[in-house]
């Protein structure tokens, strides 16, 4: 029998990815009912991210999207997410492996997850000594479709927890 022990942080971290997963399934198949949104945040640099250069040089560490009332095209497969989203009046697509999330919140339920792991995963990568946070914006102030400007408040998910 092997030595090695359990990693069960990793296990925990897969069976959350597999709770956005399952969220992104659900939203791409039949849309988001009330006013749910989703708010995910991923590192721009992991290696298998691929969006627009513009918007990997505007967010080079972090970029958090929001999925509302303006997305496209949804494609979830088990490693990893595509949407199009508009940015300046353009549609881009986005290609977002789950390893590469840190965040993801629902505030219209006040759910919300953290992956402390994405930097251990992915070489390179580092979260900060608070870990990852996320920007958020006034979801009625007007930003095309864009990702949340600095004009936002960065705050823990551990707000949108659930207190018990």
């Amino acid at each position: 029998m092997s030595e090695q022990a359990f990693k069960y942080d990793m296990m925990v971290e897969e069976a959350l990815r597999g709770v956005v997963r399952k969220a992104l399934r659900q939203a791409g198949a039949h849309g988001l009912p009330g006013n749910h949104h989703f708010y995910i945040t991923f590192k721009t640099r992991h290696p298998e991210v691929d969006v627009p250069v513009y918007l990997t040089e505007k967010y080079p560490d972090e970029m958090t999207i929001v999925l509302q009332y303006q997305f496209w095209d949804l494609e979830v497969r088990e490693e990893n997410f595509e949407v199009m989203l508009s940015f300046n009046d353009k549609r881009e697509r986005l290609f977002i492996p789950f390893a590469a999330l840190t965040g993801f919140a629902d505030p219209s339920v006040k759910f919300g997850l953290q992956f402390q792991s994405a930097a251990e995963e992915s070489p390179g990568l580092q979260t900060d000594d608070f870990g990852p946070q996320v920007e958020i914006e006034d979801p009625d102030a007007e930003n095309d479709g864009e990702t949340p400007k600095g004009s936002g408040e960065v705050v823990s998910l551990d707000q949108f927890r659930k207190k018990q």
